[in-house]
């Protein structure tokens, strides 16, 4: 805890393009809640490599991504933004921690059992101990609080579990973290299959709305979304396709379901459609030109990256040196 404030920790992989749903879900919740906390936001780069990647092309989406964090309102003087890759702690700690993890534990991962389905071609030992290095993440920073979704909260009770077995050895070291229960971010549905999240890795183009997408791109992706034939602009469970457009629209637009409801009664499904992508097109436009801004500006953002990663590779090592003091690793000469 530093200046009576929690530390926070979150990350995103840099792989794909980041969607709407990446930014109202969890991006623009990051920006609401940083002054409250200690934040470390990171690249994370290394898990991006359990699946093959382009080297140039991955190098490229970690710069993006790590502008795009700052083009949404991070501040990267009050928040820590950086590679994951550039602090080593990450990679040394989760050593460490792989050998206080029960291969029974990793076995019981939904995830890993997702993705080694997906990637049947390449089932390495990185897919099957990345929720180690998930926990290292955390752990090295002592995050107090990590916002996850539905689909994390498996590796962040393993991170719990790893964190108390370790404490319980060698006393007092890790921060047990716990999930962050704040505001819910509004969780975005396919626009061409409402029965699916909104995905970076969607196959069909036209499901998902993209950071970069230009304002033509957005309002005809939201001219194609899914509907009914109702005809009528109701928030209901038997209406998939247009409460996730009201979803939408709410998060763009701070309206409520019900106010939404009232504004398109008796206007059809084409009105509200245009409505939406254009709420979208004025939620991103802003977000889009600060990123074209920085793009141009190639000192500032090394400057931001090289002094982050100083930043993060500081806390993280005092966490990694008294780790490594208590499993009985013999002490560095400075």
């Amino acid at each position: 805890m530093l200046d009576g404030k929690k530390t926070l920790f979150s990350g995103m992989q840099a792989t794909g393009n980041l969607t709407l749903g990446n930014y109202l879900g969890a991006l623009k919740n990051w920006v609401n809640i940083s002054d409250d906390y200690q934040t470390f936001f990171s690249v994370v780069d290394m898990h991006s490599i359990t699946v093959r990647q382009d080297p140039a092309e991955l190098r490229k989406r970690a710069r993006t991504l790590l502008t795009l964090y700052i083009a949404a309102g991070l501040d990267p003087e009050k928040n820590c933004i950086y590679y994951q890759s550039h602090v080593s702690g990450h990679a040394e700690l989760a050593w460490i921690l792989n050998c206080f993890t029960y291969m029974g534990e990793l076995n019981r991962m939904t995830q890993f059992k997702d993705k080694a389905a997906k990637h049947a071609d390449n089932i390495n030992a990185g897919l099957f101990t990345y929720p180690v290095l998930m926990a290292a993440d955390i752990l090295l920073y002592q995050a107090d609080v990590v916002p996850v979704g539905i689909d994390q909260m498996q590796h962040l009770e393993l991170t719990r579990d790893i964190a108390i077995r370790f404490n319980n050895i060698y006393g007092d070291v890790f921060t047990i973290p716990e999930a962050y229960i704040g505001k819910a971010g509004a969780k975005i549905m396919s626009l061409q299959d409402p029965s699916k999240k909104m995905s970076k890795s969607d196959e069909n183009p036209n499901g998902s709305i993209y950071l970069m997408d230009d304002p033509d791109t957005i309002i005809r992706k939201c001219k194609r979304a899914v509907t009914d034939s109702e005809g009528c602009v109701r928030y209901c469970d038997e209406q998939p396709g247009i409460k996730n457009l009201i979803d939408i629209y709410c998060a763009c637009t701070g309206k409520t379901p019900l106010e939404v409801e009232s504004e398109f009664d008796g206007k059809g499904y084409g009105d509200f459609k245009m409505a939406v992508g254009e709420a979208v097109v004025s939620v991103l436009k802003p977000l889009q030109d600060h990123f074209a801004d920085l793009t141009r500006n190639k000192d500032y953002l090394d400057k931001v990256i090289k002094e982050n990663a100083e930043k993060a590779a500081y806390f993280s090592g005092k966490t990694l040196r008294k780790v490594q003091k208590k499993v009985g690793f013999p002490e560095r000469i400075r």
